[in-house]
């Protein structure tokens, strides 16, 4: 591609991304004078893109709002960049009920790209391999996607129709304040107004949602997807364990993260604790126990066992277990 023409397409970008652009600005992004700038914008005009001239001390070009622009022109880093934006946003779950809009937007890209281009990037996603299996994920509606998102930017209060794990129905008003997005499920968190407590829904278990009148304020400082987290890892179930840990919050989460356990430094017995590391308590709510040994094994952490008692005996299960598998092979044909 000559020279001059890759940029006119690079000017072309740059009055997309929006805002008014000064020549100076623009001379200087093209490596060009501001002579050849104005050149340039008369072959986009040529071309019937609508850039339009602002006067005055900060004037400059921009495009016409609300004008159609040509089909997007990516280049090879770009490309890969949205195709696997979109084969890892499939598979962590991050879509919405619609889940066949990723694999139509991906087959738009790859028809438009050079074949060159499109082998090496075929090769790209064909040689990919994850090494983790997430779960199914759970999608939400398109509108009620949407819909929650206009409220929280705009802080409305919105109504929902919900239905909860155990199959109730229910209609609910929510000040809703973000979005977040967890293991391949989408979570909205915000106040109850009715009850005055901070709620956390799932979105596919929405079945609507509406803006209501009025507005607003949400906390300064909130923080949604810790709310959502902090949330997983109180939610009420079958056991509640505690447990302390001699290590450090690094060492811990990296077993069990913020969604699971909720971890808190205890203070120092002694001088000497306080030059060693540190004991953590570690509160957890969880449907079952069978895999929390394997996990605290996994830790190589000194541990205590607060509750449940049931707990106890499946780590010392798992010791026995683990001790008999290291003894020495038993060889059957020998005799005394």
């Amino acid at each position: 591609m000559p020279r001059s023409i890759a940029r006119v397409l690079t000017l072309l970008e740059l009055l997309q991304s929006g805002g008014v652009r000064t020549v100076a600005e623009l001379a200087d992004r093209l490596d060009v004078d501001e002579r050849t700038v104005r050149r340039y914008v008369g072959h986009l005009i040529d071309l019937d893109v609508p850039v339009e001239s602002v006067r005055g001390r900060y004037g400059g070009y921009r495009l016409a709002s609300g004008h159609r622009m040509p089909p997007l022109m990516l280049n090879d880093d770009e490309a890969l960049a949205v195709l696997l934006g979109l084969v890892l946003g499939r598979r962590a779950g991050f879509m919405t009920a619609t889940g066949t809009a990723s694999e139509t937007a991906a087959g738009k890209v790859r028809r438009v790209l050079p074949e060159r281009l499109r082998r090496r990037l075929d090769a790209v996603l064909d040689s990919l391999a994850f090494t983790d299996r997430p779960a199914e994920p759970a999608v939400p509606e398109t509108a009620v996607l949407l819909a929650i998102a206009d409220a929280v930017r705009h802080h409305r209060k919105i109504s929902i129709r919900y239905t909860a794990a155990d199959g109730r129905r229910s209609e609910r008003t929510l000040h809703p304040y973000g979005l977040v997005a967890h293991s391949g499920r989408w979570y909205v968190t915000g106040v109850d107004p009715a009850i005055g407590e901070d709620r956390t829904f799932r979105l596919d278990r929405i079945a609507d949602a509406r803006s209501l009148p009025g507005s607003f304020e949400p906390p300064a400082g909130l923080d949604p997807a810790e709310r959502v987290l902090s949330g997983l890892a109180t939610a009420p179930y079958r056991y509640e364990v505690t447990l302390r840990i001699q290590g450090t919050a690094e060492q811990i989460r990296t077993r069990l993260p913020a969604s699971v356990a909720v971890v808190e430094e205890l203070p120092a017995a002694s001088s000497v604790e306080e030059e060693t590391e540190r004991w953590y308590r570690v509160e957890m709510r969880v449907d079952r126990l069978d895999w929390l040994p394997a996990v605290l094994a996994s830790l190589d952490r000194p541990f205590v066992i607060e509750r449940p008692d049931e707990l106890r005996g499946l780590v010392a299960a798992l010791a026995a277990r683990l001790a008999s598998s290291a003894l020495p092979p038993q060889d059957s044909g020998s005799r005394a």
